[in-house]
């Protein structure tokens, strides 16, 4: 018994290999902070950098984002400002983007509608990640009946058409921002879910997590302290995915008259719902708020897939 070394009361549990280490036995702390985390997030960021397009998306992304949330300042005209006597104006000096049917600026309806797409894209992204996050946690921690319950739960949601889903919930519970992010995050859940759980499971048969529970370790604290560092690559790739899907879905709903209302709010989805009529006679109405879905989107992948490659380099 006196060859064994006492464990301290904040010890806390790192990851593989902790346990162990040679550190330990020459003396130094167990609970000492891990000097690899900080490192390999710079590793992380060295690899993303090499990845040129995920670079340029994520500045032009950044870009974006800035011009929505200093709409006051930029915007040329008011988000409701109305000039009657220029309507369907074409691009020009006055309007950039021209004019709609009300003579309100097209440039600045869309620099005022990201601040709702791109909240509703980030919200959906954040809401779906933790739910899906602590499902999957559990799931592949505590197996058996719990993981077969949650997982068959996941499987039925994945297995209903998420369109009509979305439409009925929507119809149920209204246009405000606040029902289309609880109603796009209802559908988009899952699929962390299920990447969480897959990961959770080969972390479960290492030593670290062994170790963790044959010295009596709560589970809570292993699934926080021990597992969840080790997941949170894939969360980040699987979050930053979901705000580009949230973003199109949220078109998608107001495209048909299903989303944010036109009339108290605007956004790129419901500013190409209320124009498609004008595909001819005006063109810009529809080409703006629609470029500006494609080059978000665009950018959201690249940088996902730049995340993903230098998260995990042997995936490419």
């Amino acid at each position: 018994m006196a060859d064994r070394l006492p464990l301290r009361p904040g010890y806390k549990h790192r990851g593989a290999g902790r346990l162990g280490d040679s550190r330990s036995m020459a003396g130094q702390p167990l609970d000492t902070p891990s000097d690899e985390a900080a490192p390999h997030w710079r590793t992380v960021w060295r690899r993303f950098r090499k990845h040129r397009l995920a670079v340029v998306s994520l500045a032009t992304f950044t870009l974006i984002a800035l011009c929505a949330v200093f709409a006051d300042w930029i915007a040329p005209h008011g988000a409701t400002e109305q000039h009657l006597d220029q309507i369907l104006v074409p691009p020009g000096r006055d309007f950039w983007l021209g004019s709609d049917t009300l003579g309100r600026d097209t440039l600045s309806r869309i620099l005022y509608g990201g601040r709702i797409s791109l909240l509703v894209g980030v919200a959906v992204s954040l809401i779906s990640g933790v739910v899906g996050t602590t499902v999957g946690l559990v799931a592949g921690y505590c197996r058996r009946w719990v993981d077969a319950a949650l997982m068959r739960f996941t499987d039925t949601m994945l297995a209903l058409p998420a369109l009509m889903v979305v439409i009925m919930a929507a119809r149920v519970l209204g246009d405000s921002v606040l029902d289309v992010v609880v109603v796009l995050a209802a559908v988009t859940w899952m699929v962390p879910a299920r990447i969480v759980r897959a990961k959770v499971l080969s972390l479960c048969e290492n030593q670290f997590v062994e170790a963790a529970v044959a010295l009596g370790v709560p589970a809570r604290r292993i699934m926080v302290r021990d597992l969840l560092p080790n997941v949170v690559g894939e969360i980040v790739v699987a979050v930053s995915l979901t705000v580009a899907g949230a973003i199109l879905a949220e078109s998608t709903l107001s495209f048909l008259g299903l989303g944010v209302s036109a009339a108290h709010t605007a956004t790129w989805g419901n500013m190409l719902g209320g124009n498609e009529g004008f595909m001819i006679t005006a063109p810009w109405l529809v080409w703006a708020p629609g470029l500006a879905i494609v080059v978000t989107v665009l950018c959201i992948n690249f940088i996902g897939d730049g995340l993903r490659d230098a998260i995990d380099p042997p995936r490419r």
